[in-house]
């Protein structure tokens, strides 16, 4: 979104060159806690000229930088707490003459703290790829002049035509289901050719190729739909997580086009594709040349890898942020790919994010296989040269753990030695914990189809400490490998589209087997809105006998007593063990049956089953 206007000083000034000069935070607002800004010009041969402000009451030009490609210039501003809303003037005299107007508007009501409410471990999470999900308005299923307008259900690499509008559409059947939070992958523009990957021609339907930071994707609905989307959702209590990436963008970005500066990309000699090789930020024994290849490597030759050591581009993504935060109200954040961005870059915004506002939630992705490699990209007790501030990561770990513990002979113990290295965090609360997303295959496929360990694993999901993230469509038993591609795993939800055969948004669209694992869910995740043991509780566990895991999550006046039992056969255990955990309690309700609960007895766990008893 470009939200400035530019006007001739001379009458010789063609419209034709007013549309090509952007300029980038397209607005700001007066009142922000920091009050540096510096925009970023764009436009042919604006460099080779003069730019001076014309005076504003507090507001004072601090300097204008115009690096080698003469296509940019970059301006420095402060902008005092005393500055009013209204619109700068800038005189940019050189080969043509031109005034820009740039607008200062005023904060909207709460100042980044009743607005922007961040996203806690009492919330439930649900994660959309909205192109995936549902259709709610066909007008945009393919816009005109962009770079690719292919539109094909049937391909499974194509873009299917789901939106904003449609996400928003859903909300009421998401807070049914006991969901508070909307995350969806990327809805910045992605405006690429088809990409050649896994041997087909691929659109970026994902969202994951940026080329715009400031336009929501038109065949999302654009900028109007977000912020209409995210206001419904505060309105009815919900909150929404935007899918930020740092770390590279799509080939077709308009400054990968037309580079600003040499290092604004990391650069080598030949393509470097990165090592992927989290220890490099730990080991004490690591050389520089592999943390190197792991920070500036590339992922693939078509998403450059973003110099985020260059101040100006820095800047930029910084600005871009909070621009987003601001303008569309959002309540947290998702960061792509965290462990490949340089660290340093990633302490500064999270500071900016979080001075601007103070209750905003943001985890890192960071794919590690140990939780000492997930904790070391958040706040840690290790005593390592770096310390990250992001508030937590996407628990890689845990999810691992979670699957093994349902699935494999022995994963209990392993689902509990995970859980016993919290140590290592600040504050595990705040990880980000789920069976699946849309970078792996779906988890009832992974548990060989059984939904009696598909249950076992959501109760754990929805009782183990951290912020639960559910995929969307496993509440009605989505499932699929990917094989042979990711896409695989991105199949759309039955019944987004008007001409859908069947819709699974409602009980008559399930067969039997759907239906009762929705109405499971549903009573496991609503019971979490009331549960203030499972939202924030402390953890109590006990080392598992004979593969049976039990723990209990509990504050000053709510107690809960979680048994997970994935073995073929029934198990009893006994009430003497648990002494600590029960607290004195004799008696508790099983959420799910509804039956009460004689603590005083052994007590028979079914086999294949997953207990929760409020004490």
């Amino acid at each position: 979104m470009k939200s400035f206007v530019l006007f001739a000083s001379f009458v010789c000034l063609s419209l034709n060159l007013l549309s090509q000069v952007n300029v980038y935070p397209s607005h700001w607002w007066v009142g922000m806690k920091d009050s540096r800004l510096q925009l970023m010009l764009h436009g042919k041969d604006i460099g080779k000229g003069s730019v001076r402000m014309n005076p504003y009451p507090g507001v004072r030009l601090q300097g204008i930088h115009v690096p080698e490609n003469k296509n940019y210039v970059f301006i420095d501003l402060q902008v005092s707490p005393a500055a009013k809303p209204g619109k700068l003037q800038f005189k940019m005299a050189g080969t043509q003459s031109v005034t820009l107007q740039y607008e200062l508007k005023a904060r909207e009501k709460g100042n980044g703290i009743t607005r922007n409410k961040g996203v806690t471990s009492a919330d439930l999470v649900y994660l959309i790829m909205p192109d995936r999900f549902s259709n709610g308005d066909t007008t945009n299923d393919v816009v005109q002049g962009l770079r690719e307008t292919m539109h094909n259900r049937k391909n499974p690499w194509s873009r299917h035509g789901g939106d904003i509008k449609g996400v928003q559409n859903k909300l009421d059947y998401l807070q049914d289901i006991g969901v508070t939070t909307v995350w969806m992958t990327p809805v910045v523009e992605n405006n690429m050719p088809l990409m050649h990957e896994w041997g087909n021609d691929v659109a970026g339907y994902h969202g994951y190729w940026i080329t715009d930071h400031y336009n929501v994707d038109p065949r999302f609905g654009g900028n109007k739909a977000y912020k209409e989307m995210v206001a419904t959702a505060h309105n009815k209590g919900m909150k929404v997580i935007q899918d930020a990436v740092y770390n590279h963008v799509g080939s077709h970005h308009w400054f990968i086009l037309d580079l600003p500066m040499k290092d604004w990309l990391n650069n080598w000699p030949a393509y470097q594709g990165s090592n992927h090789k989290e220890e490099v930020f730990f080991d004490p024994y690591t050389s520089k040349l592999d943390k190197d290849i792991m920070v500036g490597g590339w992922f693939v030759p078509h998403l450059p890898d973003l110099n985020l050591r260059n101040s100006f581009l820095a800047n930029y993504l910084i600005q871009n942020a909070i621009w987003c935060t601001e303008e569309f109200g959002i309540d947290g954040w998702r960061v792509d790919t965290y462990k490949y961005c340089d660290e340093q870059f990633m302490n500064t915004i999270n500071t900016a994010l979080e001075k601007e506002f103070p209750k905003i939630t943001i985890f890192g992705e960071s794919w590690c296989n140990t939780p000492l490699g997930s904790a070391y990209f958040t706040q840690n007790n290790l005593d390592v040269p770096f310390k990250h501030n992001v508030q937590g990561v996407t628990d890689f770990p845990i999810a691992f753990g979670m699957k093994d513990a349902v699935l494999n002979p022995g994963g209990t113990a392993q689902l509990y030695s995970l859980l016993a290295q919290d140590a290592l965090y600040k504050n595990p609360l705040r990880n980000c914990i789920f069976l699946e997303n849309h970078d792996m295959d779906r988890i009832l496929s992974v548990l060989g189809n059984s939904v009696p360990r598909l249950k076992m694993a959501t109760g754990l999901l929805l009782t183990v400490r951290g912020i639960p993230q559910v995929y969307y469509g496993t509440e009605v038993l989505m499932k699929n490998f990917k094989n042979p591609s990711d896409a695989e795993v991105r199949r759309d939800f039955p019944g987004g589209w008007q001409q859908d055969p069947v819709n699974k948004f409602i009980p008559e669209g399930r067969i039997p087997e759907e239906q009762e694992y929705h109405t499971w869910f549903k009573k496991i995740a609503r019971y979490r809105l009331t549960s203030p043991a499972l939202q924030t509780g402390k953890t109590l566990h006990y080392q598992p006998n004979d593969n049976v895991y039990v723990y209990f999550r509990y504050t000053s006046s709510h107690r809960v007593m979680c048994i997970l039992n994935p073995n073929s056969t029934s198990a009893k255990i006994s009430s003497e063990r648990f002494q600590q955990g029960l607290a004195g309690k004799k008696q508790g309700r099983n959420i799910l049956s509804e039956q009460l609960v004689d603590l005083t007895q052994t007590m028979e766990v079914p086999a294949l089953s997953f207990t929760i008893i409020e004490l």
